[in-house]
């Protein structure tokens, strides 16, 4: 399952991302999207589970709530448009 994490700090690590969704079960990647030129965050990112149940935990569990000073934004990844 592809996760959208929205809101991040911009001081966010890909580890503490895994680290965060590591609780709820196997994640398979994780990517903190960075601007292309300055390769700072853009306060977004995305989190691939391997567990459908377990992602659906996820986003229920962590979407709203407080991380390093931000509440996240936690949802389904909408596939990206062409």
């Amino acid at each position: 399952m592809n996760i959208y994490v929205g809101n991040l700090p911009y001081s966010a690590t890909q580890d503490e991302l895994t680290a965060l969704f590591g609780k709820f079960g196997t994640v398979n990647s994780v990517k903190v999207v960075t601007d292309k030129f300055s390769g700072k965050s853009r306060g977004y990112g995305f989190v691939e589970m391997a567990d459908e149940a377990n992602g659906a935990d996820a986003i229920a569990k962590l979407n709203g709530q407080d991380f390093n000073g931000r509440e996240l934004r936690v949802s389904a990844a909408k596939p990206r448009e062409q």
